[in-house]
């Protein structure tokens, strides 16, 4: 592993490298000694965890308030079943062609809206990825298959002949694409793009004033965070082999945004933290179904009262932009 390796993997788990490759063996060795039910909730982790990372990028990152992010998702998912089933086009060729149709798509829904902040951003993502479903649904240019969703997708097949079709092949798919998203978001919060994000997180109106182009930053987090969950989208209709309207609801956007919270705004591990409690607490209580969202909502409640923070916050480096422009107020005094 070069310079640039080790110090993007120091940079997410601090000087706990051991810790790291303890993790990384883990899971490797995982679906070796699991049943294909447990490896099927380990896939479905990783598809909320990729989906909180593209979440966290938005929401983490610049601090923009998205709840209806399942729309993107649903977009990638829909881009592969149509062009597969009508046109048979290979499901990893259609994985960028998902993630540019939903980014796409973003550019083209939020270009309009991205001047809005809050309360009122909220209200037209969530009315966005509503509108979403319910194209579906209709079935536009009978191309959706309406309420029944699209069937008969393709298994990924890579060159040679092999095809991912066994619940241990689309384990290894997933969190190889996680780890990748993973490297490249380490990246990213350390470049020039991730440090204007956080100026405008800090102050937008600071960050503006000192040259920050504030609308196409933001424009640009979200059609990054669509083109992730596009990509996820992907994935989910070729293991499911299909997809419906059901699959992309408000709730499933309510989720992601719970991920990122419970994780920790702007944290990557915190994400995985957050998706891990997503995706595995519904197992581990399903004896309790009766109770389960109960208990869900109350675990919410507590995190978000004792550890507002989320599990694992980020320690953001450097300074913002209101400490600079302070600093450079004083010096100048």
């Amino acid at each position: 592993m070069g310079k640039n390796g080790q110090s993007t993997l120091s940079t997410l788990f601090g000087s706990g490298r051991s810790s790291l490759f303890i993790i990384i063996g883990i899971f490797v060795l995982y679906p070796f000694i699991a049943s294909n039910y447990y490896i099927d909730i380990a896939f479905f982790f990783g598809i909320y965890a990729l989906l909180g990372l593209s979440l966290n990028i938005v929401l983490g990152e610049v601090g923009l308030f998205d709840l209806g992010h399942a729309g993107f998702y649903a977009i990638g998912a829909y881009t592969t079943a149509i062009l597969n089933t009508n046109f048979g086009i290979p499901v990893l060729v259609l994985l960028p062609v998902s993630a540019l149709a939903a980014a796409l798509f973003a550019y083209i829904v939020c270009s309009p809206v991205i001047h809005l902040q809050g309360d009122y951003l909220l209200i037209v993502t969530m009315g966005m990825g509503e509108i979403i479903r319910l194209a579906l649904i209709n079935n536009p240019f009978e191309l959706t298959g309406g309420p029944n969703g699209v069937f008969g997708i393709d298994f990924p097949s890579l060159p040679g002949g092999f095809v991912i079709d066994s619940s241990i092949e689309f384990y290894f798919f997933i969190w190889i694409i996680v780890g990748l998203s993973i490297l490249g978001l380490v990246r990213l919060q350390h470049s020039r793009i991730g440090r204007a994000w956080n100026y405008i997180r800090d102050d937008e109106i600071a960050a503006s004033a000192n040259g920050v182009n504030v609308k196409n930053y933001k424009l640009l987090a979200f059609v990054l965070g669509a083109a992730l969950a596009g990509v996820a989208g992907n994935i989910y209709a070729s293991k499911l082999m299909c997809v419906s309207p059901e699959s992309f609801t408000f709730w499933e956007s309510c989720l992601m945004f719970c991920i990122v919270l419970i994780g920790g705004m702007g944290s990557i591990p915190g994400v995985i933290i957050g998706a891990a409690f997503i995706s595995l607490f519904p197992e581990i209580f399903r004896p309790f179904a009766m109770y389960r969202m109960l208990v869900f909502g109350s675990a919410m409640m507590l995190m978000m009262m004792f550890r507002p923070g989320g599990a694992w916050p980020r320690k953001r480096g450097g300074q913002s932009v209101t400490s600079l422009l302070a600093k450079a107020r004083k010096n100048n005094a």
